[in-house]
């Protein structure tokens, strides 16, 4: 029997990728999160394809896999696929689930997908805040506007206008 490891919720975060206005993670993350060669997980996600249309699993570009790959410096030579990886998104990986089959791939599909409804509820709650923040920089331009004004007022240079001369006159 394979000792379980526990996987953070963290851990999972950590391999979540913003990729075409999407967050997926990579085959060869998921793979290692079920504990099968990314082989194998492509194989089956090959023979069950039409559970996989576009909204759960793309095939990266050569361009977008170019640019992953330059974001770790230190590649070593033969760690890591020639070919681009499938990338798989919340839908995708809940159907992964399905055709991987094992107790260990439905635990940690779900774990995965608690990590997915955690960061989005994260992300509502960044998008009330910046609302608030914004209402309240309205109300305070308003009310600063006018303190601002008055400021500006002061600290023109005031317009010279034409003094009679007091004392002494000379004709």
């Amino acid at each position: 029997m394979k000792k379980e490891i526990a996987i953070t919720n963290e851990v999972i975060t950590n391999k979540i990728y913003f990729i075409r206005n999407q967050k997926v993670i990579l085959d060869r993350d998921l793979a290692l999160l079920y504990g099968v060669e990314t082989k194998r997980l492509k194989e089956q996600v090959r023979r069950n394809i039409n559970r996989f249309p576009n909204s759960f699993m793309f095939e990266l570009t050569t361009e977008e896999y170019a640019s992953l790959r330059s974001q770790y410096a230190s590649l070593k030579q033969g760690r890591h696929s020639k070919y681009p990886p499938f990338v798989f998104t919340e839908h995708g990986i809940l159907m992964l689930s399905s055709i991987l089959n094992s107790d260990n791939a439905i635990k940690m599909s779900l774990q995965i997908i608690d990590t997915f409804v955690q960061l989005r509820k994260l992300a509502t709650n960044y998008e009330e805040l910046l609302t608030k923040i914004q209402q309240i920089e309205l109300q305070y331009n308003n009310q600063f506007g006018e303190i601002y004004e008055v400021l500006q007022k002061l600290l023109e240079n005031p317009k010279e206008t034409k003094r009679t001369k007091i004392g002494d006159k000379k004709d």
